[in-house]
């Protein structure tokens, strides 16, 4: 993470929280940035988080109060003790002093995940493993000179990889791509909860105007927020062949389309060949060459080979294309000068 982006942590001295909205939005916005690939050093802690015994593996339905059981096993830290582990890891790189700074909040992250949980509504210990990377990211990039407790600064880091987790595996495909998407992401639902905490109905005009966003990207995040992958290879029925993919229209022109477009062509290099005896010898070059050809050259091309500046060949190629719209436009009835297309 850039330095500009480590000083946006939150500085507070005092041992009380913020606003929960205020840690969400800085967490989110943590999160974005994870997601854009600002993040990219490795964690370099060593050193394993506890783990079932291989003889006493847990079902998937015990899994949960399994880890739970393990965890407990690491104790707590006194804040005098925190703080000297944190400074061994910022000085020496400790890597026995992070370990125990990572067992030691591993509850930390349970309760968080817990939190989340229902917004993901699938399988907690995927929450706890990503908050867990979290975690170890607090302890590698933890300043304790800077007078606020670790967990208050490693919670920002769980829940950031913890949104980042969930915007990505919400769907098959990613319903946020872009940044005003993501943050849309992040926000749509805490908003529409609070509204509806304060007795408000959360109605598109009213979360639009909240979260500054239009009405129609509330609409269309909703919907992909409410909606499942539906496979376009799944046939509508069991005893039907047919696809959903089959019924999409195809993105081709239609045939009378293309019949159309070849008579234009047909009826513009016809004609154009009456404009060739009016042309120069550097405009018969830049039609022949560039404006008619497969592969056209280019205007430094040209200009070399005339010994000119690019800027005077497209000066010439400007003031041909006009003396061809002339001649189209005097010689074929209904000719639109979006026949005539150069970019």
């Amino acid at each position: 993470m850039s330095k500009e982006k480590q000083d946006k942590t939150p500085t507070n001295t005092s041992d009380q929280a913020n606003d929960p909205e205020q840690e969400f939005d800085e967490a989110a916005e943590l999160a974005e940035d994870i997601s854009a690939g600002s993040e990219e050093t490795p964690v370099q802690i060593k050193g394993n988080l506890p783990m079932p015994k291989p003889e006493n593996q847990p079902s998937a339905r015990d899994g949960l109060s399994q880890y739970l059981q393990e965890i407990n096993r690491f104790p707590t830290l006194a804040p005098e003790e925190e703080l000297e582990l944190a400074r061994r890891v910022r000085e020496n790189n400790d890597q026995q002093a992070a370990f125990r700074l990572v067992t030691s909040h591993l509850r930390l992250v349970v309760k968080i995940a817990m939190e989340f949980q229902k917004k993901w509504m699938k399988n907690v210990l995927e929450l706890i493993q990503e908050g867990n990377v979290g975690l170890m990211k607090a302890v590698q990039k933890f300043n304790p000179e800077r007078g606020i407790k670790f967990s208050y600064y490693a919670a920002f880091w769980v829940k950031a990889y913890i949104l980042k987790f969930i915007m990505d595996n919400w769907r098959m495909v990613k319903i946020g791509t872009t940044q005003s998407q993501r943050k849309l992401f992040y926000n749509l639902s805490k908003e529409r909860q609070r509204l509806e905490n304060l007795g408000f109905s959360p109605d598109e005009t009213t979360l639009s105007q909240n979260l500054d966003v239009s009405k129609e990207e509330i609409v269309e995040m909703s919907q992909r927020m409410g909606q499942h992958d539906l496979s376009l290879d799944l046939p509508f029925s069991e005893d039907s062949a047919t696809t959903r993919l089959d019924m999409l229209p195809a993105l081709d022109a239609s045939v009378e389309d293309q019949l159309a477009q070849q008579e234009i062509s047909h009826s513009l290099k016809k004609h154009v060949q009456e404009v060739l005896p009016q042309l120069n010898e550097k405009e018969r070059d830049i039609l022949e060459n560039r404006l008619l050809a497969e592969t056209p050259v280019t205007l430094r091309e040209i200009g070399d080979k005339y010994d000119i500046t690019r800027e005077r060949v497209r000066q010439i190629e400007s003031r041909l294309l006009n003396k061809l719209k002339e001649h189209l436009s005097q010689s074929v009835q209904d000719f639109s000068q979006d026949w005539i297309r150069h970019e």
